[in-house]
C-alpha cells in the first residue's frame, strides 16, 4: 500500500477528510493549512500516513484500502457472519423438523423457535 502512487481523487478525498477534521474542531486553521498543502505535494500513499496518524475517523479512502473490492470475512468472522445471515432459515427447518416429529405435540416450539431466532438474529445485527 505505502508504494501505491495516489490518483487525484484519491488526494481530493483526503482534503475533503482534513476539512471534515477542522469541521469538528480536531484540526485548527493552520494545521489544516500545512497538512492540505503536504496532501496535495503527496504522490505515494505512504506520504498521507503522517498526516493522517493522529486523527481518528474518518479516514481517507486511499489509507482503507481498496473499496471497490471487499475483503472477505475469515475464520470465526465468516462463521458468525453465515450464521447471522441463516440463522432464521435453519432455525425454520429446525421447527417443521420438531413439528413433525413431534406429531403435533410441541406445536409451540414448533412456533417459538424461529421467533426467538429471529428476535437474536436481529439484535446480534445491531
Amino acid at each position: 500500500m505505502g508504494d501505491m502512487r495516489l490518483s487525484d481523487a484519491e488526494r481530493q478525498d483526503a482534503l475533503d477528510v482534513l476539512e471534515e477534521h477542522v469541521r469538528t474542531g480536531r484540526l485548527d486553521l493552520d494545521e489544516y493549512g500545512a497538512r492540505s498543502a503536504k496532501v496535495t505535494a503527496a504522490k505515494r500513499v505512504s506520504e498521507l500516513v503522517p498526516l493522517f496518524d493522529d486523527l481518528p475517523s474518518p479516514r481517507p479512502s486511499a489509507l482503507l484500502g481498496s473499496v471497490s473490492a471487499p475483503v472477505a470475512p475469515s475464520g470465526d468472522n465468516a462463521l458468525a457472519t453465515f450464521l447471522t445471515r441463516s440463522a432464521v432459515p435453519i432455525a425454520i427447518v429446525l421447527a417443521i423438523a420438531v413439528l413433525i416429529l413431534s406429531r403435533g405435540r410441541l406445536l409451540i416450539i414448533s412456533v417459538a423457535l424461529p421467533l426467538v431466532v429471529a428476535a437474536l438474529a436481529r439484535v446480534r445485527r445491531r
